[in-house]
């Protein structure tokens, strides 16, 4: 007797799986579109596709009257770079925080509660206190971001240093190695690969704090153009900004999971 559960789907299949979600959505936004433009030719709601695909044109191959930019590709790289630093910080503030906490007991003691208690507090909730404390310029808004995700990336890791096997610790100790020998040599070369993972998986809070950070002090960056937009009922704009985000976050997930197949296959073989 097959079961469902050991029943694997053919490389075709599996793409045409895959697809078909997708396919749905775009279908069902096509028709729900040609429906309320039937109904009112003016609507704003769901744009028509060459509504979108001139507003795409617009925004990415026509400079601004104003100012001269191309909108969508000064968006993009401004809000890469505050995602960027943020997260950056964020990851070796977590990784630190992570491996100390999990490893040495004192740390643990110390920051192990603490780190808990901060992780519960949203951050979006704190928002203002940044911008009283830093300012409405670029500071606040990466804070935001570190504020936000370092909790997760820390208690994440400690957790995962604690299940290393006690038994290469006390193999180290007795070889001699000392503690900064056993971080160097047994726990960062096996937290590595879960700081990718970490990540990846703050990626998308990072992406809400940017965005929420954007929308109310900023005069560019993709979460700033879309609020901006918001106003008009720029619909043929909004979609596909959050469309583009989408992508982006997809893409920079896509290269970190490349960078730990790439870098640390062995930990991963058989589970990728």
């Amino acid at each position: 007797m097959r079961r469902l559960i050991n029943q694997r789907p053919e490389i075709l299949t599996r793409l045409l799986l895959a697809a078909s979600p997708f396919f749905l959505a775009f279908l069902a936004y096509a028709l729900a579109s040609q429906a309320r433009l039937a109904a009112n030719p003016n609507d704003k709601l769901l744009p028509g596709w060459s509504t979108i695909v001139d507003a795409v044109n617009r925004m990415t191959f026509v400079p601004d009257l104003r100012s001269g930019d191309y909108l969508l590709l000064v968006d993009t790289m401004v809000s890469l770079e505050r995602l960027g630093i943020g997260v950056g910080i964020a990851m070796t503030a977590g990784f630190l925080i992570g491996v100390l906490q999990g490893l040495i007991p004192y740390v643990r003691a110390t920051l192990s509660n603490f780190t808990n208690v901060v992780s519960m507090i949203p951050a979006l909730a704190i928002l203002p206190i940044l911008f009283i404390t830093f300012g409405l310029g670029e500071t606040a808004k990466i804070a935001l971001i570190v504020v936000g995700i370092v909790p997760f990336i820390a208690r994440d890791l400690a957790q995962r240093v604690e299940e290393i096997p006690h038994e290469q610790i006390i193999k180290a100790q007795t070889l001699g190695a000392s503690t900064w020998q056993i971080i160097i040599r047994i726990v960062v070369p096996q937290m590595l690969p879960r700081l990718i993972d970490s990540v990846r998986l703050s990626l998308g809070p990072a992406w809400l704090y940017l965005i929420a950070a954007e929308a109310i002090a900023a005069e560019s960056g993709l979460g700033y153009r879309i609020f901006l937009m918001r106003r008009y009922l720029s619909m043929d704009v909004i979609l596909p900004y959050v469309a583009w985000i989408t992508f982006l976050a997809f893409f920079l997930d896509f290269l970190l999971r490349g960078l730990r197949r790439v870098s640390f296959g062995w930990m991963y073989r058989g589970h990728m």
